[in-house]
C-alpha cells in the first residue's frame, strides 16, 4: 500500500485546492487522512482510488459516504488484525 500526499491525492481526484479536500472530509464523502509524520498525512492509494471509482460509477452522496465508512472501517480491522490497536 502507498500512501498519498496531498497534491497526488488532489491530482487524482480531480480537485485543484487543498479546501475541497477537507471541505469533502467534512461532508463525509472522503476518507480522512492517516499520520505519516508530526506534521504531515497522506491517503492509503487503495482509499482514493476506490473513491475516484465510485464517483466515476455516479454513485450518489450517501453512496459515497457508505463507501467511506465500510473504508475507514477496514483500516481499524486491519491495524487490529496486525495487532497494531
Amino acid at each position: 500500500m502507498r500512501l498519498l500526499r496531498l497534491p497526488v491525492v488532489m491530482a487524482e481526484a480531480g480537485y485543484k485546492t487543498h479546501a475541497s479536500i477537507y471541505g469533502l472530509i467534512r461532508q463525509g464523502l472522503f476518507t480522512k487522512p492517516v499520520p505519516i509524520g508530526r506534521r504531515s498525512v497522506g491517503w492509503p492509494d487503495h482509499e482514493v482510488n476506490a473513491i475516484n471509482i465510485a464517483r466515476a460509477a455516479g454513485k450518489s452522496e450517501e453512496q459515497l459516504r457508505e463507501l467511506v465508512n465500510r473504508l475507514h472501517a477496514q483500516r481499524q480491522e486491519m491495524a487490529e488484525a496486525l495487532g497494531v490497536v
